[in-house]
């Protein structure tokens, strides 16, 4: 999670949060503003995003942690690609270039902590639901944000938040009713007269959360360690594919789902039945037609389809059983087949 994150419960087993005072020479932030324009529109919407990236990172020196690259990509835009089902997604943080399009919040002063920066992008969301998330989650997707509001929906609970390895709630990795969020942060705000400074668990204890394990989701970075155990996560066989093709979408500003599996059996085919180098001007050609044809997964498929059909045929005419296929009257002389080189089979 970001620095100032405090995971957990009060008194839960297993713990290790601690509270933090706001830096020292800090102004007190305004309180947390009920009446400020939050109020969900007559229609219930989605669910927006919330993602805190501002915190200090002082586990890494001071670096710029959103920005740290893993697998070629930020890591604020790895999870902007998790949530990129939210109808709005607010980054509590200092404007930055990112993939895809935000809308900006701040809260005061600047690293008040997770309260007082959910209470700032809060204000921001008109959804029923919101994902709240950390800006430092490697390996979060987008099937794993789906789970979260899926079961928020069929429940009853305030939220549903995933658990690490060791069993840690982790409720910068949640999804929650945002009317849940807005009367704690307002019920804090009044006994405490702000939020900054305020642990996170102040707010969590005081909700009826459902819980989810999810260990590889959850994984946060918050050392150079967990950067570097990241980093060669997403090399490994099993991941590196997936993780190249997702970085090189987020590169070309592509937003497409397509069947990888299909277009490497087309690259495959076409490697060993034609030329190796027909492989990647093989995809190439098939991505540039599906282009021209809209662009979309079903344009995509139908020019696979017809490229990997037309590697087959070509394939099958270079079988042994090929001269066999061709009709009686076409089948070469059995004579010219033993006849001098350039000889015509009528020449004595």
């Amino acid at each position: 999670m970001t620095e100032y994150e405090l995971p957990g419960a009060p008194g839960a087993a297993g713990d290790r949060t601690r509270d933090r005072d706001p830096a020292p020479g800090r102004a007190a932030p305004a309180a947390y503003d009920e009446s400020a324009p939050h109020s969900p529109p007559s229609t219930p919407l989605v669910h927006d995003a919330l993602v805190l990236a501002g915190g200090g990172a002082r586990r890494l020196g001071g670096a710029d942690k959103p920005g740290v690259r893993v697998g070629g990509r930020a890591l604020l835009d790895r999870v902007l690609a998790a949530c990129s089902g939210a109808r709005t997604t607010v980054v509590v943080a200092d404007p930055r270039p990112t993939s895809r399009p935000v809308s900006w919040a701040r809260e005061e002063p600047p690293g008040g902590g997770p309260l007082a920066a959910l209470g700032a992008g809060l204000r921001l969301s008109t959804a029923e639901y919101a994902v709240l998330l950390s800006a430092d989650l490697p390996f979060l997707d987008g099937p794993t944000v789906d789970e979260l509001l899926t079961t928020l929906r069929t429940s009853t609970a305030d939220g549903v938040l995933l658990t690490d390895a060791d069993g840690r709630d982790q409720p910068l990795v949640a999804a929650y009713r945002t009317a849940a969020l807005r009367r704690e942060l307002a019920a804090l705000t009044e006994r405490h007269g702000a939020l900054a400074g305020l642990p996170l668990r102040r707010l969590t204890g005081s909700l009826d959360l459902t819980r989810i394990h999810g260990p590889e989701a959850s994984f946060d970075c918050d050392t150079w360690d967990d950067i570097a155990a990241a980093r060669a996560r997403i090399r490994e066989h099993g991941h590196v594919l997936d993780e190249w093709i997702s970085a090189v979408k987020d590169e070309l500003g592509i937003d497409l789902d397509v069947d990888t599996d299909v277009l490497l059996d087309l690259a495959r085919d076409a490697a060993h039945g034609v030329a190796r180098p027909a492989a990647p001007l093989t995809t190439f050609l098939v991505g540039y037609a599906a282009a021209r044809a809209g662009g979309d997964r079903e344009a995509v498929a139908e020019a696979t389809r017809k490229a990997a059909a037309l590697a087959v045929r070509w394939a099958d005419e270079d079988t042994p059983d090929a001269a066999s296929a061709r009709p009686a009257d076409k089948q070469p002389d059995a004579s010219a087949a033993d006849a001098a080189p350039g000889a015509r089979p009528d020449a004595e």
